[in-house]
């Protein structure tokens, strides 16, 4: 039997590429094209490996596990082991759903099951001839279209406040950017000032602190004691009473920013009359966002279209 290396290489490169978009789109994740082009290319090596050392360890199951994180590692910025986990198993799903629609439709147009002359009932799964080759050639990227436009359909009809944007803060001198969610269910309000909250969390916010400041803040917020603000925000800092889930009530420290710029549906909105409630811990396991926004700061001036 002749295999033609060139041809299988190319064509598992092209389907490498096709699921590893799918599950970049899944997991809405930033990584430029040229990544997802190398990932495909280190997954698509699995290839000439099988054929030159078909004993190989990587055509093992755990070889092939590894060499999956291999995959993910070289496509995707990996922040932390549950942002690798996460990729990983999307990309095991994608896998496993376009091969599952593949099937779906090979048994669909054909009969694998049938009598042979002497009565025994026999499965043939055809897909060791030229027919079955094409048809994973059209199959397949009529497959991926069906499921990308389908899960494109399904964002699409979700709430449009619960997407993820680009956020720029600035405090005094310094500005940072991070990624923002609108969230649909944060309606927090300063009574005060009836200003809306937005929520930061630490690892965004330090970036304006000293390691001691932010250790006192911590500390008058932990002991109730605001005497031990650091003198320097004494300013900025509100404190932020509100209900909790469960009903309690309770309060959060707030800090007044001078200015707040966020990019929502191709526009550029810039507002400053927000609170940024402080969160002393991660707001996601993934590092996604760091920045809970009201849905109200929304409909705040449109400063000019991105």
């Amino acid at each position: 039997m002749t295999i033609y290396l060139d041809a299988v290489w190319l064509l598992n490169f092209l389907l490498d590429m096709m699921l590893l978009m799918l599950t970049q789109a899944l997991a809405k994740d930033g990584t430029r094209k040229i990544r997802i082009v190398f990932g495909a290319f280190i997954a698509s090596l699995l290839v000439p490996l099988s054929i030159y050392y078909p004993d190989t360890f990587v055509n093992s199951v755990a070889g092939k596990l590894i060499y999956s994180i291999i995959i993910i590692l070289c496509t995707f910025r990996i922040r932390s082991l549950y942002r690798m986990m996460k990729l990983l198993l999307l990309f095991y799903f994608t896998t496993f759903a376009i091969g599952g629609g593949l099937l779906a439709i090979h048994f669909l147009f054909q009969n694998p099951v049938g009598v042979s002359t002497s009565g025994i009932l026999t499965f043939n799964s055809g897909f060791g001839d030229p027919v079955s080759w094409l048809f994973i050639v059209v199959g397949f990227p009529l497959v991926w279209m069906f499921t990308k436009t389908r899960m494109d359909k399904h964002a699409e009809e979700k709430i449009r406040y619960d997407q993820l944007c680009p956020v720029n803060i600035q405090i005094d001198s310094k500005s940072f950017s991070t990624t923002g969610y609108i969230d649909s269910g944060n309606q927090l309000m300063d009574p005060v000032s009836k200003k809306p909250v937005i929520i930061c969390d630490e690892y965004f916010l330090k970036k304006w602190f000293t390691e001691d400041d932010w250790k006192a803040l911590y500390q008058a917020h932990s002991e109730l004691n605001f005497e031990k603000l650091p003198a320097k925000w004494e300013h900025r800092i509100n404190i932020i009473p509100y209900q909790g889930v469960e009903g309690n009530r309770t309060f959060m420290m707030g800090i007044k920013p001078d200015n707040l710029t966020f990019y929502y549906d191709n526009q550029k909105i810039t507002t400053r009359k927000i609170m940024i409630g402080i969160q002393f811990s991660e707001l996601t396991k993934d590092q996604s966002y760091h920045c809970l926004l009201h849905p109200k700061i929304v409909k705040s001036e449109v400063v000019e279209t991105a």
